[in-house]
């Protein structure tokens, strides 16, 4: 059965260059009501920045050699400096965790525990729960 998402659902572009895992994040996006466009390449990714306007921006920290996933963030900050980012490693140095505070980016340890996955993503879309009342639900 494909997912319809909620008219209005918020768009999130996950970057992931190993294939079980990017289809795992979508599809829990997807199930909470999000549009999900996923990239399996930092060129994919930046592609799909310039032809999508997106919410969030989750992004492997380890993709080709040549770019990484500060890499992604950066162009894409180029385009939209407000744009929401988190970065998600099995691994992460001093200098990784200070440069990702610097530049005010979410970091996510893999492997991924969906209720921190799914806290940080509504923390990092500005989302509460005044947004379901509102809607009458």
């Amino acid at each position: 059965m494909k997912h319809t998402p909620k008219p209005g659902a918020r768009h999130i572009l996950v970057v992931d260059d190993e294939p079980s895992v990017l289809l795992t994040y979508q599809l829990i996006l997807q199930q909470e009501g999000y549009r999900v466009t996923g990239a399996a390449t930092s060129g994919e990714a930046l592609v799909k920045l310039r032809e999508n306007d997106v919410d969030l921006l989750l992004c492997d920290l380890s993709l080709e050699e040549e770019r990484s996933g500060f890499d992604v963030i950066e162009s894409a900050r180029k385009r939209d400096p407000g744009l929401p980012t988190v970065i998600l490693t099995g691994y992460a140095t001093k200098e990784v965790m200070d440069r990702a505070e610097r530049a005010k980016i979410g970091i996510l340890f893999k492997p991924i525990d969906i209720e921190e996955f799914l806290r940080t993503i509504v923390e990092m879309l500005g989302e509460n729960n005044d947004e379901a009342k509102a809607s009458g639900q």
